[in-house]
């Protein structure tokens, strides 16, 4: 198995260097969409920016820009950009300091102003004395934050909080040094700024959550491989492994790294990287990916893709990439993000001017415009998508599904017709024997002599003839073989003449045909079966059938997909009859049959122009055209890298279910993606009104606006429980 880095971009386009930015400083998606201009400013440059995983992936013309461009255009505008770290997941996140300080202080701060026995003569100075290390200590980053953006003529989150923060201080403080009858505000300064980074904290501690599949799957390979040297095992590091090795992997051992299988048999748990739960019988010749695991049996195997080449590490870069992206309706909160916050400081001012003009108090005034500020953050909208697309795609890594980017879910939603490729999709893609008809002969015997003749012979149905006979059984002594293209052979099998082939074929050389043999013969190519004569001393000794049987679970998957709403259609280049006759036992009632590889994207155009929005499953490389053309492309990761390149989906596994199961993640990931930016957006446009009539109290406000990012990226976590059919339930 290999997969291929897709891309569908013309020759210029493949010309540009592309790279991903480790970003700090970034406190909301505000900030992201900063960033995100300042890098699109640069000529040639082509950036979008994650604030949920804190990078920036980005496009660029080399011949016009350096990487210390990059890195310079971030920090320009007040953050830092650095080339990305390998991740690594602490067992325990434990609280920031000034986060444990601020808590530490408001308890008091609010218990003195809540109780009041508790309210002593100067109470109101020792509120001063913990309140202001709190503002200016604990919440420095959001007072640095708005600086850097007002420098810049801009506003975030952080402007938000620190202008009512530092309101709510300043307004208290004049209050007691100017011995004014008002309320003062001391504890709600405190308590906001401790709310909302107790929210940034568990925000973070979520992501990390979120970002756990990418991560586990770059911990799924071996450490160690049992490498073979001057004939004896040695235990190297996995690294130390190049291609070419022979490397032993015992039972219950990890497969070191991708490698083709030279020594022993065995069968292998492919299910962490192909998402299939039941193991695969392996055998000299057969080709394992890395981190699999040997289930009983001793294996040799030599080394064929080493490091970053590695199908996992393929993997695991297709879905970063994935993750890194933006899917349309992400785009929208980003816009709506960046002109929120100034809107928000507007209606702020609006709120403190209109209750001061309608007679209100200056406390009452202050109070209603500070809980503006707070309750506004729109930290839950830069969150809601990145957050459901790194769940999303890293749950379809786990399942062997690929989503190459996040515009791939719009599209998924839009499909009406699914059309599907029948060799190696619908079936096994290798022909096998399914019946015979002796002759006046025993059938081992039939099955001895035809695999004989047929040893020689490269084609796929001599192959399948000559796998079909059972192990340990010899052949006979064969001479004189001879090729017929397109009819048979003939050889001398132990002196025995003997010809196998088409019954056209065998009838020139006299041989005979009765009537229960042809009728034998018909019955068998109705329902799409390929039959071989055998004949020898001139004389009919048999009928072979042959046929590319449909997978176990094509029948199943194609339900599901019809469950989905969408109708199959199958397209394949082979024969009316035997195309009809598949499409029949797996429940397909729209055929296209012996259309070309031109055909086939004919085929899909001529539906897009009924209106249909396509998806086309496909596996080798005639069916790449036709990936490319569809709306939706996907392809079965057992294919050809040509029909992956092509693709948008790319389905691990060789089971047809891993599409319906793509198919509705996307589905239910958009879902996820559009549920949270609601509920981000409801949530503002329900609570600023409340705040701007003065019914919110700041504290409030703050734990309100906490509460919904973390509600946001905890949203997103439940796409970890989505489930697979091909999943075994315990």
């Amino acid at each position: 198995m290999t997969l291929a880095t897709p891309t569908r971009a013309n020759s210029r386009v493949n010309e540009r260097a592309h790279t991903t930015l480790a970003l700090e400083g970034m406190t909301c998606a505000s900030c992201a969409a900063r960033i995100e201009r300042a890098l699109n400013k640069l000529d040639g440059v082509a950036a979008t920016v994650n604030f949920a995983t804190e990078t920036a992936s980005v496009s660029y013309d080399p011949e016009r820009v350096s990487p210390a461009q990059l890195f310079g255009a971030v920090e320009a505008i007040g953050y830092h950009a650095a080339a990305p770290q390998p991740q690594v997941q602490l067992a325990h996140d434990a609280p920031p300091t000034r986060l444990i300080v601020a808590a530490v202080l408001a308890v008091p701060l609010v218990l003195l102003a809540m109780v009041p026995p508790l309210q002593f003569g100067g109470w109101k100075w020792l509120s001063l004395a913990l309140a202001t290390p709190v503002v200016f200590w604990s919440g420095a980053q959001f007072h640095r934050a708005a600086l850097l953006n007002a420098r810049h003529l801009a506003a975030s989150m952080d402007t938000l909080v620190s202008l009512g923060t530092i309101a709510s201080w300043t307004w208290s403080s004049v209050v007691l040094l100017a011995g004014l009858r008002a309320d003062t505000y001391f504890e709600a300064s405190a308590v906001i700024t401790t709310l909302i980074l107790l929210g940034r904290y568990f925000e973070t501690h979520a992501k990390r959550r979120s970002g756990t599949a990418i991560r586990a799957l770059l911990e799924l390979g071996a450490k160690e491989a049992r490498l073979i040297r001057d004939g004896a095992e040695t235990l190297v590091p996995v690294e130390q492994l190049k291609v070419g090795d022979l490397f032993v992997v015992r039972p219950g051992e990890k497969i070191a790294t991708d490698g083709i299988v030279v020594e022993g048999a065995s069968a292998v748990d492919q299910s962490m990287v192909t998402g299939e739960s039941v193991p695969v019988e392996v055998a000299p010749g057969t080709e394992l990916a890395g981190a699999t695991i040997n289930t009983y049996g001793r294996l040799v195997v030599r080394a064929s893709r080493v490091g970053a080449d590695t199908a996992l590490a393929q993997i695991a870069r297709l879905v970063e990439k994935a993750q890194t992206g933006k899917a349309e309706v992400q785009r929208l909160a980003d816009r709506v993000s960046a002109v929120f916050v100034p809107v928000v400081i507007v209606v702020a001012l609006g709120t403190l001017g209109g209750w001061l003009a309608f007679g209100a108090s200056a406390s009452h005034a202050f109070t209603a415009a500070v809980a503006v500020l707070i309750i506004a953050c729109p930290c839950a909208m830069g969150l809601a998508t990145p957050t459901a697309l790194m769940v999303g795609t890293g749950r379809g890594a786990q399942l062997g599904i690929l989503i190459k980017g996040p515009e791939i879910l719009e599209q998924t939603r839009r499909i009406t017709t699914i059309v599907l490729d029948k060799t190696g999709t619908i079936t096994e893609g290798r022909m096998r024997l399914v019946d015979t008809l002796p002759i006046g002969t025993e059938r081992d015997e039939l099955l001895r002599i035809a695999a004989a003749a047929e040893s020689a012979s490269e084609h796929p149905l001599a192959q399948a003839i000559a796998g079909a006979l059972a192990p340990g059984v010899e052949l006979g002594f064969v001479t004189e073989f001879r090729n017929r293209p397109g009819l048979g052979v003939e050889a001398l099998v132990d002196d025995k003449a003997v010809l196998v082939g088409r019954s056209a074929f065998l009838a020139k050389s006299g041989i005979e045909f009765d009537d229960v043999t042809r009728a034998w013969q018909e019955k068998m190519e109705a329902t799409g079966q390929t039959t071989v004569a055998v004949a020898w001393d001139g004389v009919l000794r048999g009928l072979l059938a042959l046929a590319d049987t449909v997978k176990p679970s094509s029948a199943q998957a194609i339900a599901e997909l019809k469950a989905l709403g969408l109708t199959p259609v199958l397209l394949t280049g082979d024969n009316e009859r035997a195309a009809r006759a598949i499409a029949a036992r797996v429940g397909i009632e729209s055929v296209q049959a012996g259309v070309l590889p031109s055909g086939k994207v004919e085929e899909v155009t001529r539906l897009q122009r009924e209106g249909e929005t396509v998806a086309m499953v496909g596996d080798g490389v005639n069916d790449a055209p036709a990936l490319a053309q569809a709306n939706l492309g996907l392809a079965i990761g057992t294919g050809t890298d040509v029909a992956i390149e092509a693709s948008d989906i790319t389905l691990v596994s060789g089971d047809l279910r891993a599409a319906a199961d793509a198919i509705r993640l996307a589905r239910r990931t958009l879902g996820t993606i559009k549920g949270n930016l609601f509920w981000a957006f409801a949530y503002n446009v329900a609570a600023i009104p409340l705040a701007v009539s003065g019914l919110l109290n700041p504290m409030i406000a703050a734990a309100a606006m906490a509460a919904s990012s973390v509600f946001v990226v905890s949203n997103s976590l439940r796409l970890r429980r989505f489930r697979s059919a091909r999943e075994q339930v315990n």
